[in-house]
């Protein structure tokens, strides 16, 4: 069809003024554009399926989450599908694509031996608080449980898992050796997600320009590396969450799923809490877990940085604000719990309260920082 439009026009010169002329060759050239330039085509059905509301099986997000990683489109590509893509609720196969696929990407790393459980939160919830579930994951640690932490840098929030323990000195590392010490002498190992999802650094960038929650926030608990049969994992919305629930259903994952009715990605202690598991699904009462109604700035993470780092460092030397510590113990509690079902949550919580208060969550930190430090 295009060589022969091309032979064609000197004879459609005869019927068209030069403006016209003009006009008509450049509608070639981008139809030419079009046609050979894959990406580009692809990327713009993708996005119109989108702007007309249209949903994609899970063989299709997975192949358009490989395409993406392997770098065939080009910035403004990714940024448009990602924006566009968060504009409306994704789907249950949407979202079972994403994660095949960045389980298929992604570095494995066999723990299975240790048991171990993972202590995640989505993040996306805008709520800045301090690095919860970093520290409940050293008070299981230290409680004698094997923790294998997903954790990356904070997209939406100041300070995510990965900032703090780079502040510290910890050095990321994906050597198996490495891990297996840190599991066997300070009860967790962490697992940095940019090291072990060597793909994805071609959106990273991206992802922090854009600055708001993708889809990402949404993977981040479902794609440890180390496939751990336990989960403690927090979600940002209600929606998320039961998107989550049918998801880990047909695992053989023992987990819990939580998300504070206020909009936290962990146990806040702000709201009463919703919590799907294998056993189902249950609202738990604030007032069943304190007396004291926490508010938004007990649980802040700081202005920066450094204030971030300084708030993880008193709690785990066990000077942490009544209300920090509340929701570390709280937060462990329902790991150990999850761990142990056969307990109720009371001696669960009592365990992670000795943890902290003892001194052990803050000797399992220290080893593994010994072990892996810069």
């Amino acid at each position: 069809m295009l060589p022969v439009l091309i032979f064609a026009l000197p004879e459609l010169i005869f019927f068209f003024n030069g403006c016209l002329l003009r006009l008509f060759v450049d509608l070639l050239m981008r139809i030419s554009y079009i046609t050979t330039n894959k990406p580009a085509r692809l990327m713009r059905e993708i996005l119109n399926r989108l702007y007309d509301h249209g949903t994609f099986s899970s063989d299709e997000t997975r192949q358009i989450l490989i395409d993406l990683a392997s770098g065939i489109y080009n910035n403004s590509q990714m940024a448009a599908f990602l924006s566009a893509f968060c504009m409306r609720s994704i789907t249950v196969a949407e979202l079972r694509g994403f994660r095949d696929a960045m389980l298929e990407l992604c570095i494995p790393v066999d723990l299975d031996a240790y048991g171990a459980i993972d202590l995640c939160g989505t993040g996306g919830d805008g709520k800045h608080t301090f690095n919860i579930s970093t520290l409940a994951s050293f008070i299981l640690a230290g409680a004698g449980h094997k923790v294998a932490k997903h954790g990356n840098y904070g997209v939406s929030s100041l300070s995510g898992s990965s900032n703090v323990m780079e502040y510290f000195g910890y050095k990321f590392s994906t050597d198996k050796d490495q891990m297996v010490r840190s599991m066997d002498e300070a009860g967790l190992c962490f697992l940095h997600a940019p090291l072990f999802h060597p793909a994805m650094k071609t959106l990273a960038p991206i992802r922090r320009e854009l600055g708001v929650k993708t889809f990402f926030n949404m993977l981040g608990p479902m794609v440890n590396p180390s496939s751990p049969k336990f989960q403690l994992v927090g979600v940002f919305s209600l929606e998320l969450a039961r998107l989550y629930n049918y998801l880990y259903q047909d695992s053989l994952v023992n987990f819990y799923i939580v998300h504070s009715l206020d909009g936290y990605d962990e146990i806040s202690l702000t709201a009463d809490i919703k919590i799907f598991s294998n056993k189902g699904e249950q609202l738990v009462a604030r007032e069943s877990l304190t007396a004291e109604v926490l508010t938004a700035d007990s649980i802040s993470g700081g202005k920066s940085a450094e204030e971030s780092a300084g708030i993880f460092a008193k709690i785990l030397l066990g000077e942490g604000t009544e209300a920090q510590n509340k929701v570390v113990c709280w937060n462990a509690a329902f790991g150990i719990n999850c761990l142990t079902p056969e307990r109720d949550l009371q001696s669960c919580y009592a365990e992670a309260s000795e943890s902290l208060f003892s001194g052990k969550a803050n000797k399992s930190f220290k080893k593994l920082l010994e072990i892996n430090r810069n």
